[in-house]
């Protein structure tokens, strides 16, 4: 039987398997489509096992596909990627199969919401190939605090630039937050992608990639993903008062709740810990009551 789209979403990541579904329409369609882009993408870029080469050609195949959208290539590539071991993970080389079921959705989206999404996601492809080509045998290496910030904003910066605009678009009584929003968007994504960075830092060293600069101290690292979380939590106090729909506001401050209660975990217990299930199951109840009582959806820290 064929997934769904909601089948290759919760196959391929847990997180936002459970907060895109809060989303309201059409945006909630929208984002899991864009989410399921930026994974195919991630797929390449971590595909460790393939020569920099074909990684890279792989994502400059995606990028044309995103702009010609035609079923036949499509077709033609899910079959050429498959055949070539895109991942070892199985939900990731089933979405590299149903590449084509994801394009057809896509085409089928608001034209505007097809361009912002194309846009977004080719610019990350394109940021993504670059840290490909850099590193020897296409094994990523960072060397500076800079570097690291650098490479979350291609892979996650853009993508809270991607939400935003998202979130604004056909919603004319949150465009005047748009000011507060816009600034701060990049680094939402970025502190998201910071903590999976600190928290699967170990796995990432033993499947060749090195997120972590080794002369930049550790206490940086932890001190710029808090920074960055506070900066998320401006971000949601901005949808908060721009009144964005209550399911835009719970997708974005689930995951950052969740993040500040992983990265403090982490800097107890070091890497590789992740919080519990009933943690999680905490985290969200609280945040329900919040939003209920219309009180600030983040935890001020």
């Amino acid at each position: 039987m064929t997934p769904s789209l909601e089948d290759l979403l919760e196959r391929t990541s847990r997180t936002f398997a459970l907060s895109i579904p809060v989303l309201p329409e059409p945006t909630r369609r929208e984002v899991m489509i864009a989410y399921l882009l930026f994974r195919i993408a991630d797929t390449f870029e971590d595909a460790a096992h393939w020569p920099a080469d074909r990684r890279i050609e792989a994502l400059r195949e995606f990028q044309a596909s995103l702009a010609d959208r035609s079923p036949a290539r499509s077709e033609e590539l899910a079959a050429k990627w498959t055949d070539a071991g895109a991942s070892p993970h199985a939900g990731y080389r089933e979405l590299i199969a149903r590449v084509p079921l994801v394009i057809d959705a896509f085409s089928s989206l608001d034209p505007m919401a097809v361009t912002l999404i194309a846009h977004h996601v080719s610019r990350s492809a394109e940021g993504m190939a670059g840290f490909v080509a850099r590193g020897p045998g296409g094994s990523l290496s960072l060397a500076t605090l800079q570097d690291l910030r650098d490479y979350c904003y291609a892979v996650a910066g853009i993508v809270g630039e991607m939400l935003t605009e998202l979130f604004l678009l056909h919603r004319e009584g949150l465009a005047p937050a748009a000011g507060d929003l816009r600034p701060r968007a990049a680094t939402f994504g970025e502190a998201l992608q910071l903590v999976n960075i600190v928290k699967d830092s170990a796995v990432d060293v033993s499947e060749g990639r090195s997120f972590l600069p080794r002369e930049v101290p550790r206490a940086d690292v932890f001190a710029l993903a808090r920074r960055d979380l506070t900066v998320a939590g401006e971000y949601i106090s901005a949808l908060q008062a721009g009144a964005a729909p209550r399911g835009i506001v719970a997708f974005c401050a689930l995951p950052v709740e969740l993040a500040w209660a992983t990265l403090e975990k982490v800097e107890r217990l070091g890497p590789g810990t992740k919080i519990s299930r009933w943690q999680v199951f905490q985290i969200k109840q609280r945040l329900d009551r919040a939003l209920d009582a219309n009180e600030p959806a983040v935890v001020p820290r």
